[in-house]
């Protein structure tokens, strides 16, 4: 959805002065939408975006936009709209993602590759950009947080455009943390682990001869080994946001790559 398809909602009573502002792409669902809750319950404002429009948290003050992240206009006047509403934004994730195709690459369509990286790539790239020209614009830092995945290092027959796309923002997102760190950027690209969402299960129904590795996510889902869209929210905060805590990437390096602790693992 694009140009003149775009809709955008001003919700909740007063600013909120003072409190953090968070972009959330690929809001209206999943991760996402579990993400903008869990932000909301934090007391933080919010930018919401989706294709579809997102819903916003109760009691929480939003922009929500209906837009597709792979307009790169679109994205900035989001962006655009954010500001207008909450004078910043100190966290921007972008969130928004797709799984399909899934399958042999030899066999898959040339048109479902171009949407998924159109939205998996191109979407981060815009959603990444507009943050960094905001931030370049207006004093103080901002954290950048690119949702990636196991993917990105760990090859899974069937997954060819997914994990060449997440391999993609984890580049992506350590080169723009080398561009920006003078004008205070942070780059954090995260692996939040297994949420059990809509993603998690289409990649359960999918046929062993798509995707050989079905087997252990399909344990995953009986076990319930699966982590939440809170303890994610927890983890962005504490280490790519809190100025008390947040980690810093290494000497030499634009970024900080890390995964979401499992919850049964030792933080």
């Amino acid at each position: 959805m694009t140009g003149a398809g775009e809709q955008t909602v001003d919700g909740g009573a007063g600013d909120g002065v003072g409190r953090p502002v968070a972009v959330v792409t690929g809001a209206s669902r999943g991760i996402g939408a579990g993400l903008a809750t869990a932000f909301a319950d934090r007391g933080f404002r919010l930018g919401l975006c989706a294709r579809s429009l997102p819903v916003r948290p109760v009691g929480a003050r939003a922009v929500l936009a209906a837009i597709d992240v792979a307009d790169a206009g679109a994205i900035e006047r989001f962006a655009a709209q954010v500001v207008a509403r909450f004078g910043r934004i100190d966290l921007w994730v972008n969130n928004a993602g797709a799984l399909d195709p899934i399958g042999p690459l030899a066999t898959a369509d040339p048109d479902a590759i171009e949407r998924h990286v159109a939205t998996n790539v191109l979407g981060v790239m815009h959603g990444t950009a507009a943050f960094a020209r905001h931030v370049r614009g207006r004093p103080g830092s901002g954290s950048l947080v690119n949702i990636s995945s196991g993917a990105a290092t760990s090859p899974y027959r069937g997954w060819a455009p997914y994990c060449a796309s997440k391999a993609a923002v984890e580049m992506l997102t350590e080169v723009v943390g080398l561009e920006e760190a003078e004008h205070g950027l942070a780059a954090y690209a995260v692996a939040p682990g297994v949420v059990d969402t809509d993603m998690q299960s289409l990649i359960r129904a999918t046929p062993a001869t798509d995707f050989p590795e079905v087997g252990r996510f399909r344990r995953l889902g009986e076990e319930g080994a699966f982590t939440t869209p809170d303890r994610v929210a927890a983890c962005i905060v504490e280490r790519c946001l809190d100025p008390a805590t947040r980690w810093a990437a290494e000497p030499g390096k634009g970024a900080v790559h890390f995964r979401v602790p499992d919850p049964t693992a030792g933080d």
